[in-house]
């Protein structure tokens, strides 16, 4: 099951007894959370209706004791568990013994009164154990990670049709260049640009470029970007912008470096027909990441990104020894690079 039919089941009334909801996109995690608090309990009863552990200082027995214990006042209870590694395939720190012979016992005959929300911020389940196998069985398993490149722009659009402003294209893309990919800073974002548009409104592309300001890591992505695209004077413009921000130019040759060492192994990647989500994987990026650096990857052959790259680890021992003015030796990067 994905999240939107479990979405639907339960706005159907059609609630399992146990959910684990595994990834690394916390901002939807928490929006299906906050959806099952909304739709099964009536706002006056989550003093009593809601309870919350961590396995990382609470035996998984006690949870269990929780569930089967029946709730005050209320019908129903919502007990959220953060998982430290019961799910996992991490290892546990010893500090807390858990005894999963119970939970095993519990999923298999579950109170009616109780539903267990296990929430585990790890990019994978371990699928050889137990518990995890039980929990397909009689439960629901969810997973959020990050969305594809297309999805995270639909996903703005959605988000600003809901506050009755529409984005003029291209304005979603420039969002993500500017603001990042975190979804919790993108939905921040988006009210602030729908305010200002006003409902009925349109969000265009120069709204978006004059009021969400870019980070230095996004300031680097986009430095790498023009670059890439040999506009050396745009280029050295961010440099400078990033210079009066009091920057550190170690700081700044250090990401983008790390943009094309990104940018390399993408092609690398890409080369052995992996895919877009298999790369954002491999590489602990997320896919519009990937999207970008594979376009950037197109416009330089490998062996350019070696020689680029080994020109930066020259430039950060010069830097770093004093054999080299920092922003002078910057600069005669910049300058080489796109000549």
């Amino acid at each position: 099951m994905d999240v939107k039919a479990a979405v639907k089941a339960i706005r159907q009334g059609d609630v399992s007894p146990v959910y684990l909801l595994y990834g690394t996109e916390k901002y939807q995690m928490n929006e299906f959370t906050s959806l099952m608090e909304d739709q099964l309990l009536q706002k006056e009863e989550r003093d009593f209706a809601i309870v919350h552990y961590d396995l990382a200082d609470t035996p998984i027995q006690e949870v269990v004791e929780e569930a089967e214990m029946i709730p005050f006042m209320v019908q129903r209870k919502l007990i959220f568990v953060r998982d430290a590694s019961v799910f996992t395939a991490g290892k546990d720190s010893g500090k807390v013994e858990h005894r999963m012979e119970s939970l095993l016992e519990y999923i298999s005959n579950p109170a009616e009164y109780s539903v267990l929300i296990f929430l585990v911020n790890n990019e994978k389940l371990d699928e050889r154990k137990k518990v995890v196998k039980a929990v397909k069985s009689a439960g629901t398993v969810l997973s959020f990670m990050p969305m594809g490149s297309d999805e995270l722009l639909r996903w703005i659009e959605k988000k600003a049709k809901q506050r009755e402003c529409s984005f003029a294209t291209g304005a979603a893309e420039m969002l993500v260049r500017n603001a990042g990919t975190q979804l919790q800073t993108l939905a921040a974002e988006v009210d602030k640009l729908c305010l200002y548009a006003g409902s009925g409104g349109t969000v265009t592309t120069d709204i978006v470029d004059r009021l969400v300001a870019r980070s230095t890591e996004q300031n680097v992505f986009a430095l790498v970007e023009e670059i890439a695209n040999l506009r050396l004077d745009q280029a050295l413009g961010i440099f400078y912008e990033l210079l009066k921000q009091k920057e550190e130019p170690i700081k700044i040759a250090a990401l983008i470096a790390r943009q094309f060492r990104i940018i390399l192994q993408v092609k690398d990647l890409g080369g052995q027909s992996y895919s877009q989500q298999q790369i954002a994987s491999q590489l602990g990026l997320h896919p519009y990441a990937v999207k970008i650096a594979g376009e950037q990857a197109r416009k330089f052959q490998p062996n350019q990104l070696k020689a680029i790259l080994s020109r930066l680890g020259d430039l950060d021992y010069q830097m770093k020894t004093g054999a080299i003015d920092k922003v002078l030796g910057l600069e005669l990067f910049l300058l080489r690079l796109a000549g």
